[in-house]
């Protein structure tokens, strides 16, 4: 790693120094960027608590030697511990906005941004009263949302009591107390009753060969964010086998399942899945109209196997 002698002393120096390592060890990008160029400049400004859009004269400032051993220490555990960037500087951004992640809860990453920045239309016939955040990990996609519809109520479910913590900081941290709020529940189970306009689920959805073969970066998210059975859909069975009981006369359930995707299309091949296009990244993002969830909805029953009813509902994946 870095000499105790070393020369690097400005943003510039340790910004290209980074780049160079995390190309020689091959890291993993995908958790808020995809290259080692952003992949060092956030995590060297993000270290120091400076801007991204920080002007470029600036770069060449020197840093004082506390600053210096704080950068190595991050720019160490980045490198020979694979520890995502996101989760040193404790920030990501999602929509635009920061959020506070750690390692009680996945980084968000999820194409959800590229439908809640249209608000969701086509598909949205009116503007949502009431949005569900389901499997909401740092709440991100709920806490966005209720950007995008100002006067909507926001429910942020999940079933780890950590993750809501930081989903609380979260809420507080975007002054949204008045109408956005959380509940622990494994999947719909601590919300009999409610129904909901517009419900956003990311859950866990990475099948068993995914999760064994992931780089050393996903080691640090919470496993039960992830991985959800041999094929990944444990805990998507159970959403959809009840969505229809939470759903308004005419609400609408989008569920991001990733690679999953071919097993959701060979598991319910009588259902009409409507498949979202992303012109900015991503896939694996799929549709249902309350009327379908009901015309299906002992298609979907029939479809949770024992082992998938007893599956725990963690948190989100891509957000």
């Amino acid at each position: 790693m870095i000499s105790s002698d070393s020369r690097l002393r400005t943003l510039r120096d340790y910004i290209r120094w980074a780049v160079s390592r995390f190309e020689a060890e091959q890291l993993f990008f995908g958790h808020g960027t995809d290259n080692a160029w952003d992949d060092a400049r956030q995590l060297v400004l993000g270290a120091l608590h400076l801007p991204w859009e920080i002007a470029d004269s600036y770069l060449d400032c020197r840093l004082e030697t506390d600053e210096c051993e704080h950068l190595q220490e991050l720019l160490r555990r980045r490198i020979e511990e694979r520890v995502p960037t996101a989760y040193l500087i404790g920030q990501a951004w999602f929509c635009g906005l920061p959020f506070l992640v750690d390692e009680r809860v996945l980084i968000p990453r999820s194409p959800f941004a590229e439908l809640i920045g249209h608000r969701f239309d086509p598909w949205l016939p009116v503007r949502p009263r009431r949005i569900l955040d389901l499997c909401t990990g740092s709440g991100c996609i709920g806490i966005a949302s209720a950007y995008r519809f100002e006067n909507a109520e926001v429910l942020l479910a999940d079933i780890s009591f950590d993750a809501l913590e930081v989903a609380n900081h979260n809420i507080e941290q975007h002054g949204l107390e008045e109408r956005v709020h959380t509940v622990q529940s494994d999947g719909f189970d601590g919300l009999p009753g409610q129904r909901f306009d517009l419900i956003l689920c990311n859950p866990p959805y990475v099948d068993a060969e995914d999760f064994a073969d992931m780089p050393g970066e996903f080691v640090h998210e919470p496993a039960i964010a992830l991985a959800c059975g041999d094929d990944g859909l444990d805990l998507v069975r159970r959403i959809l086998a009840e969505a229809a009981d939470h759903l308004t006369e005419q609400g609408l359930l989008f569920v991001e399942v990733g690679n999953s995707q071919v097993h959701v299309e060979a598991l319910y091949p009588e259902v009409d899945f409507t498949w979202m296009a992303f012109s900015e990244g991503g896939h694996g993002v799929f549709l249902l109209g309350a009327a379908q969830c009901r015309q299906h909805q002992a298609l979907f029953a029939s479809r949770v196997t024992p082992d998938g009813a007893e599956a725990s509902a963690g948190g989100d994946p891509d957000q």
